[in-house]
C-alpha cells in the first residue's frame, strides 16, 4: 500500500516486509519514484492520481533532488570530472558543463561500446543502448541506458493509463488492439546489446506482466521479426476479438495508417481465414503460427460476413469505428511530423477521438498529455519532474527572421545581422519550472544514464501548467530545413504551409495522406519539391488531377513561406515550387527502404524533408505527374 506525506521528500512509503528497506526516509525522491515505477501493477486508481499531483506540484524540489542525485553519483566520471573536479556541485555544474549534442557525447559512447568501462560516463554499468535516429535515415545514435534508468520509465505507461481511465469510462472492461512490432537488436564490440527502446519494452517483464494482459496482440506476435507476418496476426486477432476492443494503440500514427493500407490489401485473406478456421500458408513463423491456433480455434463465417460486408465498400469513410464499434479512443503519437497523418485517421476513425498521449524520446520521457480529449493540433504534454533533470534554452524564431528581412533589404549590414544571430543564440538555460508561456525553447535533458546538459534536437512551446509545471507543445525538429540560398524553412513552417494546402482540397473532397520534401539542386536556380499522395475523400481511388487545382495549390504553399524565401523568389534566386504526385503506395516503398536499414516500424516517421538519394529515387520511381507554381510577384 502506498502512503502519501505533505513533505515534497516524502513522496511514498512502501510496507517495508516487501521492499526489504527500513524507510523511505532514508533514499532519495529519485530512488523513491524508482522504487515506484517498479511496482506500479499494484498502483490502485487514486494512489496514482495522487503520485501525478506530487509530480507536477513538487517539480522544482523533485527537479533539484534528480539533479542532485545524478551529480553525486556521476562527479566522478572521466567527462564529469574534467568541469566538475569531483564535486557534486549544482552551480558548478550549470556554470561549467557545456550544453553539447551527440557529436560530443559520441566519443565516450564509442569507447563504451567498443569495450572500456562504463564509469568513463556514468557511475552504473550500461545494460543496453537505445538505438536512436532523431529523424528517420539518419545515422543510429547509440544512447547508454542502465537497469535503473530503464525500469524508471516504466512509471510513464502507468501514469499514462491513469489519465485515460479518467477520461474514458469502461477501459477495464475490454481489451486493446495493439499494433506492436520490433526489430532486431544489434551486437556492439563490448558485448552490450543495441536495440530500439520500443523492442526492449516489448521484450521488458514490465511489459508482459503489464499491458500485454489486455492487449489482443499475443506476446509471440508483437515479437516476431518479420513484421509483415506480424502485422497480419495481429490484425487477424484484432478482428477475431472486435466486440472486446475498447482501445486501439500504436507507437505513432505512422503504423496505424501504414495497417489500414494493409487491410485495404489483406481483407479478403483474413475474412477467408476466419471463414475457414485456417491460418494462411505464408504464415510460417512458429510463434505467431501457435498465438493464432489458441484463439483462431475454429470455422466462424458469420463473423467473417460481417467483416466482409463492412469492407467490401468503395467508401472506407468510419472504417476503423465500423470494424471496432466498442473503441472509445485511438492512441498513438500524433505530434510534431505524425501531424500530416490527423486528416487521412480523421476519416477513418468515424469520429473515435484520437488521442496523443505521451512525448518521449530514445534519451528520456519527457512528459504525458493531461487532455487526451484535446484536438491533435491543441495538445501539450506536461512534463514529469522525476524522468530528467530538464533545461530549456529560450528560441526567438521572430528575431532571427527579422535579422533576415533587414540584411536581404539592406537595412543593416551583413556583419550587424550576424551580430544580431549570435546575440540571439547566446542565451542562458532556464530550469522547468522558470519557463515563460509563449515562448520557445529547445529542450536540453540530464540523465543518470550518461547524457549532461544534451541538446535533444526538439523545439517546444510553453503553453501553460498544471500545478507548478509548464505544459508543452511540440513546434518541430531543430534543423530540419529546407534551404536553397538564405532561406532557412522549417518543419514548422513547411508543416503550416501544406496545411493551408489541405484546407483549400478538403471541399474538393481531396484527401492529402502523405507527403514529404527535398531540394532540388539539379539545375539553376534551385526549388522546393513536394512529394504528395492523394486520395478520395469518399473512396480509396485515385482523384483526377486538375492541373488548375494543384498549381493553386504550389501556390498557396508558397504564400504560406516566410519573407526571405518569397523575395528570393521574386529575384529568381530560387525557383517556382514542384508538387510530384506520386502513386498509392510509393510512401509505403518509402518506408520499406527506411526500414530495411535499420529504421524501426515502431518509430518510423515519414521524413519531413529527405537528404537520402536513394530515398528520393524512390519517390521519383512512383511519380504520375508534377506541377509548377505559376506565380510571379509576391
Amino acid at each position: 500500500m502506498l502512503v502519501f506525506k505533505k513533505e515534497p521528500s516524502e513522496y511514498v512509503r512502501y510496507s517495508t516486509c516487501i521492499l526489504g528497506f527500513f524507510s523511505s526516509s532514508f533514499l532519495s525522491a529519485h530512488q523513491r519514484l524508482f522504487l515506484m515505477a517498479g511496482r506500479m501493477e499494484t498502483m490502485e486508481y487514486e494512489d496514482g492520481l495522487k503520485i501525478l499531483e506530487e509530480l507536477t506540484t513538487n517539480a522544482h524540489q523533485i527537479q533539484e533532488r534528480v539533479l542532485e542525485d545524478i551529480l553525486k553519483r556521476n562527479a566522478g566520471t572521466e567527462y564529469l570530472r574534467g568541469f566538475l573536479n569531483g564535486q557534486a556541485d549544482k552551480q558548478l555544474f550549470k556554470r561549467n558543463v557545456p550544453i553539447v549534442t551527440y557529436e560530443d557525447l559520441k566519443p565516450y559512447i564509442d569507447r563504451i561500446a567498443n569495450g572500456e568501462p562504463s564509469d568513463i560516463l556514468l557511475a552504473d554499468p550500461i545494460t543496453q543502448f537505445f538505438l536512436s535516429t532523431g529523424t528517420s535515415g539518419g545515422q543510429p545514435k547509440l544512447i547508454p541506458s542502465t537497469a535503473e534508468s530503464f525500469e524508471q520509465r516504466m512509471l510513464e505507461p502507468t501514469l499514462e493509463d491513469l489519465v485515460m481511465k479518467k477520461h474514458f469510462d469502461g477501459l477495464d472492461k475490454g481489451k486493446t488492439m495493439c499494433l506492436f512490432f520490433v526489430k532486431p537488436e544489434i551486437e556492439t564490440p563490448s558485448g552490450l546489446m543495441a536495440k530500439f527502446f520500443t523492442t526492449s519494452y516489448f521484450q521488458s517483464n514490465s511489459f508482459k506482466n503489464g499491458s500485454a494482459k489486455i492487449c489482443t496482440s499475443p506476446i509471440d506476435t508483437i515479437l516476431c521479426l518479420d513484421n509483415k507476418q506480424s502485422m497480419y496476426c495481429q490484425l487477424l486477432i484484432g478482428l477475431l476479438q472486435r466486440d472486446d476492443v475498447v482501445r486501439i494503440e500504436s507507437i505513432f500514427v505512422s503504423v496505424f495508417a501504414r495497417s489500414i493500407k494493409f487491410l485495404i490489401d489483406y481483407w479478403k485473406d483474413l475474412c477467408s481465414n476466419i471463414r475457414t478456421g485456417c491460418l494462411s500458408d505464408w504464415i510460417t513463423d512458429p510463434g505467431c503460427k501457435n498465438a493464432v491456433s489458441l484463439i483462431l480455434t475454429g470455422p466462424d463465417p458469420e463473423l467473417a460476413d460481417s467483416i466482409e460486408h463492412i469492407c467490401d465498400h468503395k467508401s472506407w469513410e468510419g472504417i476503423i469505428k465500423k470494424l471496432w464499434p466498442n473503441a472509445k479512443h485511438i492512441s498513438s503519437i500524433i505530434t510534431g511530423s505524425m501531424s500530416q497523418y490527423i486528416s487521412l485517421l480523421e476519416s477513418y476513425c468515424g469520429g473515435i477521438p484520437l488521442v496523443s498521449p505521451l512525448y518521449a524520446s530514445s534519451e528520456a520521457t519527457f512528459g504525458i498529455n493531461l487532455k487526451p480529449l484535446s484536438k491533435p493540433f491543441d495538445v501539450s504534454y506536461t512534463f514529469l519532474s522525476n524522468m530528467a533533470y530538464f533545461e530549456f534554452l529560450p528560441v526567438n524564431k521572430a528575431s532571427r527572421e527579422k535579422a533576415q528581412e533587414l540584411q536581404f533589404n539592406n537595412t543593416v549590414s551583413e556583419k550587424a545581422s550576424i551580430e544580431m544571430t549570435k546575440e540571439n543564440g547566446n542565451v542562458e538555460p532556464v530550469d522547468l519550472t522558470n519557463v515563460k508561456i509563449g515562448q520557445c525553447y529547445e529542450v536540453v535533458v540530464t540523465t543518470m544514464a550518461g547524457l549532461y546538459r544534451y541538446k535533444v534536437g526538439d523545439i517546444l512551446k510553453a503553453t501553460g501548467f498544471y500545478n507548478n509545471t509548464p505544459q508543452f507543445q511540440f513546434v518541430e525538429r531543430q534543423n530540419v530545413v529546407l534551404s536553397i540560398d538564405l532561406d532557412k524553412t522549417s518543419e514548422a513552417d513547411l508543416l503550416k504551409a501544406i496545411t493551408n494546402a489541405k484546407l483549400f482540397l478538403d471541399p474538393l473532397g481531396f484527401v492529402l495522406t502523405l507527403c514529404s520534401s527535398y531540394t532540388d539542386t539539379s539545375s539553376t536556380p534551385g526549388r522546393y519539391v513536394l512529394f504528395w499522395e492523394l486520395r478520395m475523400k469518399e473512396s480509396n481511388d485515385f482523384p483526377k488531377l486538375d492541373p488548375r487545382i494543384m498549381e493553386q495549390c504550389c501556390s498557396i504553399v508558397e504564400e504560406s513561406f516566410d519573407f526571405t524565401y518569397k523575395s528570393l523568389r521574386k529575384s529568381n534566386i530560387i525557383a517556382p515550387l514542384q508538387i510530384r504526385m506520386v502513386k498509392h503506395g510509393t510512401f509505403d516503398a518509402l518506408m520499406d527502404f527506411y526500414v530495411s536499414k535499420g529504421a524501426s516500424i515502431n518509430q518510423y516517421k515519414t521524413p519531413s524533408c529527405i537528404k537520402s538519394e536513394e530515398a528520393i529515387k524512390i519517390l521519383n520511381a512512383g511519380v504520375i505527374g508534377k506541377f509548377f507554381s505559376p506565380k510571379t510577384s509576391f
